[in-house]
């Protein structure tokens, strides 16, 4: 800004002191005043505005980047996802040009055939669990009986609650 030392203040205040007279001086050093801080005021919100417009400008830069980027991404997600879906269409094909013929139906199991295999099986597995001695299940720790939860509790409770009676 101005380089203004205290001489050179003191100097144009003794001019201004002679020039406009001590009457009209304090009302003119007032005036001066708020005209300086105006012009000060005014440099600064330029200043600013500036300091917002290459901000701006800035961001808008970045946000042109960041929607390139996008873009491409994009661009590449849409071709995996157009790719993924002919390969998947070509697979399909295949399935169905490969189970169209007759081998594949006629091999399929009727609702007798799986209902007769069901019935196997549970009958295997009947013979496989019921086919242990009793003395290998218990020494095994597979469960004899079912036993109801009364039947446990009464079975299980200690001997001095068993002696109470609520009711005489």
């Amino acid at each position: 800004m101005l380089d203004l030392g205290l001489t050179k203040i003191a100097l144009i205040g003794a001019v201004a002191l002679i020039v406009i007279g001590p009457e009209k001086l304090p009302a003119v050093a007032r005036m001066a005043g708020t005209l300086f801080g105006r012009a000060q005021r005014y440099i600064s919100s330029v200043k600013a505005e500036v300091n917002r417009e290459m901000q701006m400008d800035d961001l808008r830069k970045m946000q042109d980047n960041i929607r390139d980027a996008a873009g491409a991404i994009g661009k590449t997600v849409a071709d995996d996802i157009a790719e993924a879906e002919q390969d998947f269409s070509e697979a399909v094909a295949e399935a169905n040009n490969a189970y169209s013929g007759t081998d594949y139906w006629s091999n399929v199991p009727s609702e007798s055939s799986l209902a007769a295999k069901s019935r196997d099986f549970r009958k295997k597995k009947l013979a496989q669990t019921s086919s242990l001695p009793m003395w290998y299940k218990r020494q095994s720790g597979r469960k004899l009986r079912v036993m109801s939860g009364a039947a446990r509790v009464a079975r299980y409770r200690p001997a001095s609650i068993k002696s109470v009676k609520f009711f005489n």
